[in-house]
């Protein structure tokens, strides 16, 4: 360990001499070293300022608890590399997509936060991609640390009484709902001039038009269009059977037929295969709704409600059986609820709810049946809800007859945060470690600081 942690101070001047020999404007300091890997202030700097784009207040103390979150992923990171633990790229991919559409709606749209970070998105992509991985390792690394950890009844129980009385936390209201979404189904007639529109585009493409130049200006998936349609790479397992299909049938360069899926009509062209992962690019076309569409899903809707109402089926079976909501189809029709928790729940929070949602049922009686409500989902595709109240909770302070779920998780998740704590106490002690001084004032950072190796 001697040797390790001289070599590791070694690297921390060596670098920091290279950098003072290049132009002023080109050094890039070195704010944290932790064992073998290094924290740049310009690496500080673009978390802040993904902060910052998240539309929160401009605070420079934030610096210090996203420092602590560095050291704290570099840490994780270091483990998972002995361990071995590692995620697909196609698990990268699909973060970094998720991210920039996050960013992109915060910002109010591509070209205004473009504005902001001073670069494409393209750019920006490449930029975060390395960071994002590197934080998918390192929860991978955290689920592996924490993966046996339970909690018996008896914990849940004791954990409960170290309540005290006037402690216990306050319960909202709280539903049990389920669910039948109906969409309309559009007749081939009416799907036609979508499918005329995507085919003249293909054959723009097969005449010499450039894909990508198609795909920014005409495709409707807003997460692959400004990027000229690219999806990056992907498996089998990722797209839905029909783009799947066409995908790993094409060589790099070929163009595929006009195919549907359930997102709508589809062009695709593969750029690059490698293995069971290919690189394709798609522009896409979503058939709209009609007047007679609707008309047609509102009868359906109506002709459902009856049948429930007349107790001619259950709704557990209706939902199974009519439904377009994949999640609750076959749960009973029932959705579920998740608070940054391990397990769902049937018990939703009124104020987690729709507020469409919440005004129809906050005034049905318990096991009663909404008839159709008109909605529309945040794609903006159209169709006709039929609500069912299973339960309501109303207000009351956690107990166990009620909440044995909830304090359930939070004894486990008590558990857990000690097992971590237990864990990151012990490598810190071990791992060599040094933060500038310019954070010394940091709080978030002295238990990190005082295990310093300096």
């Amino acid at each position: 360990m001697r040797k390790f942690l001289v070599m590791a101070s070694g690297f921390f001047c060596l670098f920091l001499s290279a950098q003072a020999q290049g132009p002023k404007k080109n050094v890039d300091k070195v704010v944290a070293v932790l064992g073998n890997n290094i924290i740049l202030l310009s690496e500080l700097n673009q978390q802040y300022a993904q902060y910052l784009n998240g539309g929160n207040p401009d605070d420079p103390k934030v610096k210090c608890y996203i420092l602590q979150q560095m050291l704290t992923q570099k840490l994780l990171k270091q483990q998972a590399e002995i361990d071995s633990v590692m995620v697909d790229e196609s698990q990268v991919d699909d973060e970094v997509d998720r991210r920039m559409r996050s960013m992109i709606s915060k910002a109010g749209g591509q070209e205004r936060l473009e504005t902001f970070l001073n670069r494409s998105v393209l750019q920006y992509k490449d930029e975060i991609r390395p960071d994002l991985k590197e934080q998918l390792i390192s929860n991978k690394m955290q689920q592996k640390i924490t993966e046996n950890v339970n909690v018996t009844p008896l914990e849940v129980k004791r954990y409960f009484e170290s309540y005290k009385k006037d402690s216990l936390p306050d319960i909202p209201t709280e539903f049990e709902i389920g669910e039948i979404v109906l969409h309309p189904k559009l007749t081939k007639a009416e799907k036609q001039k979508f499918y005329d529109k995507i085919d003249a585009l293909r054959l723009r493409v097969k005449s010499g038009e450039d894909f990508a130049f198609l795909a920014k200006s005409y495709s409707e998936d807003g997460g692959s269009a400004p990027d000229g349609g690219d999806l990056g790479f992907f498996d089998r397992q990722r797209m839905v059977k029909e783009f799947t299909a066409q995908a790993f049938k094409l060589k790099p360069g070929e163009l595929s037929p006009v195919f549907e899926s359930e997102h709508g009509f589809h062009i695709l062209q593969v750029i690059e295969r490698r293995g069971e992962q290919v690189n394709a690019r798609h522009i896409l076309i979503k058939p709209q709704t009609t007047p007679a569409s609707l008309e047609r899903v509102k009868l359906q809707a109506d002709t459902i409600y009856r049948n429930l109402i007349g107790k001619k089926i259950p709704f557990s079976a209706a939902a199974s059986l009519y439904s377009d909501n994949k999640e609750s189809q076959y749960n009973g029709g029932m959705l579920l609820y998740s608070d940054d928790v391990s397990q769902r729940t049937t018990f939703i929070p009124a104020d987690k709810l729709d507020p469409k949602v919440f005004l129809v049922v906050d005034t049905m009686k318990v096991g009663g049946i909404s008839s159709p409500v008109a909605f529309s989902d945040p794609d903006g595709k159209e169709g006709f809800k039929i609500l069912y109240l299973k339960s309501k909770i109303p207000p009351h302070k956690g107990n166990l007859d009620q909440d044995y779920a909830k304090f359930k998780e939070r004894a486990q998740q008590d558990k857990i945060n000690l097992k971590l704590s237990e864990w990151f106490e012990k490598r810190r002690e071990s791992t060599y470690i040094r933060i500038d001084v310019d954070y010394d004032d940091c709080d978030e950072l002295k238990i990190w600081s005082k295990n310093s190796k300096k």
